[in-house]
């Protein structure tokens, strides 16, 4: 069952100038790894990505962050190759330095989420391949039918929605 964590906030608007405490930003990191960890993502995975979402610089190295979110660098590594696997983080160097930093991919929600659609909607084809040894009629086929107009409609749906609006889009 999915936890609703946007009924949790009690954050107020910050003011012209305003930058919320460390601990703030920590509590919606916190936030963050508990929507994630509904879908099977570690909690540390979910508070690197939370916390490269909000830090400034939005570069940051293995031991910042680490020293930020309170986590292990042996943890971290392992989350960090799995966020970068995943297609959500990127590692970075800069010229004269040894040091790795890391960022937010530019467009990775979009990427992640819409590989996400194509693999729920690929269920479609396992579907079919249901029916098609099931035979049309019958409560059994019923049952794997029910999941196939789902994905159908997801498929539709997911066709049809027009892209997300990106940073100096004018909707």
């Amino acid at each position: 069952m999915a936890h609703d964590v946007s009924s949790e906030s009690s954050l107020k608007q910050p003011s012209e100038g305003d930058a919320p405490s460390h601990d703030e930003l920590l509590d919606w990191v916190e936030r963050v790894a508990m929507f994630l960890a509904n879908d099977g993502v570690p909690p540390i995975a979910g508070r690197v990505l939370g916390w490269l979402m909000v830090c400034e610089p939005a570069e940051q190295s293995a031991g910042q962050i680490s020293e930020a979110i309170g986590a292990s660098r042996a943890s971290l590594t392992t989350n960090m190759r799995v966020l970068m696997t995943v297609g959500f983080i990127e590692r970075r160097t800069r010229p004269g330095e040894r040091t790795g930093y890391y960022r937010l991919r530019d467009g990775a929600w979009e990427t992640v989420v819409r590989r996400q659609i194509a693999s729920l909607v690929s269920f479609r084809e396992v579907a079919a391949d249901g029916l098609t040894l099931l035979g049309t009629e019958s409560t059994r086929a019923d049952r794997v039918r029910e999941a196939q107009n789902v994905f159908d409609w997801m498929a539709e749906v997911f066709e049809q929605a027009p892209p997300p609006e990106r940073k100096g889009d004018k909707r």
